[in-house]
């Protein structure tokens, strides 16, 4: 592995642990501002932190990372904050998959990865308020390297003008690197955030992208910086503009169902819960983003 390369993992590494940093603080500032509405009598959550680890089967380290978070607060009923960086080989069934869906024959003869990234999911107190989840990450074997990630909003009371916001935000940050992005990824996340079963969106979409890799680290790299830097300010209006929203017990129900599709989608579908649990990572951390209560009708 290049010296170049080594300095970019730790580049990235670096920079998933600033935004965590960022929006661990924007969120409990978040609780701190909440004066009223039905929550206000609450104290402020704050976020509960611990080390996750990773070992590889014949016991040696293969990374870890840090798990934040925060249960039963005035805003955040539940929202985890995870990064990792994890590495070691992958195993028969992550190779073959990898082979197959990116085209890398060679992940069988050498199954080395190394894989960095942060991971949050929020589900709220106030119905009226959009739970959402991101991640960015970066991705590493010796036959190739690529970033992915985005945001994607969800919630169980629509607001068009928080929908609009949001995607407006998506959209500025991506413009600033291609005019085309945004519309891509769009499409991607309104595919990739689809519950066939159900035959409906898990949300009111976002961006998603996958094996992003210019051949350009840098400016790639530039790119899902962009993704992560976007998430407050997309976010974070929508979370004041609606968390002193009274709420009855008609809201509260049409929230826990629309909570039954997201734990639904992601047991059942999404990539990184199978992947986090197929190479052996910290299961918490891995289904930090069930919500902590749910309703099937």
């Amino acid at each position: 592995m290049s010296e170049a390369m080594e300095t970019e993992k730790a580049q990235a590494a670096a920079w998933f642990r600033s935004l965590r940093d960022e929006i661990v603080a924007g969120f409990e500032a978040l609780e701190d501002a909440l004066v009223e509405g039905p929550m206000a009598g609450h104290a402020p959550g704050r976020f509960e932190v611990s080390e996750t680890r990773r070992t590889s089967d014949d016991g040696s380290d293969a990374g870890g990372g840090l798990m934040s978070v925060m249960r039963g607060g005035r805003v955040f009923e539940k929202v985890g904050v995870n990064i990792s960086t994890v590495y070691g080989t992958l195993g028969a069934r992550a190779q073959a998959a990898m082979a197959a869906r990116k085209g890398l024959p060679g992940m069988v003869e050498d199954p080395r990865f190394w894989a960095s990234g942060i991971s949050l999911v929020a589900h709220m107190q106030n119905p009226h308020v959009p739970a959402v989840h991101m991640n960015t990450r970066m991705f590493w074997t010796p036959h190739a390297w690529w970033f992915g990630g985005g945001s994607d909003l969800n919630p169980c009371i629509e607001y068009a003008e928080d929908t609009a916001h949001f995607h407006a935000v998506q959209k500025a940050h991506c413009d600033r690197h291609d005019a085309g992005f945004y519309p891509r990824f769009k499409d991607w996340a309104d595919e990739y955030f689809y519950i066939p079963h159900r035959k409906r969106a898990r949300g009111v979409g976002g961006i998603f992208l996958d094996d992003h890799c210019s051949g350009d680290w840098a400016a790639d790299f530039a790119f899902i910086r962009d993704v992560g830097a976007a998430f407050l300010p997309a976010y974070r209006p929508l979370v004041e503009a609606r968390m002193a929203t009274p709420w009855d017990e008609a809201d509260k129900d049409a929230q826990l169902v629309h909570r039954g599709l997201y734990a639904e989608y992601n047991l059942v579908y999404d990539r990184g819960t199978k992947f986090g649990l197929e190479t052996g990572h910290d299961a918490n951390a891995v289904l930090m983003s069930l919500p902590p209560l749910a309703k099937w009708v």
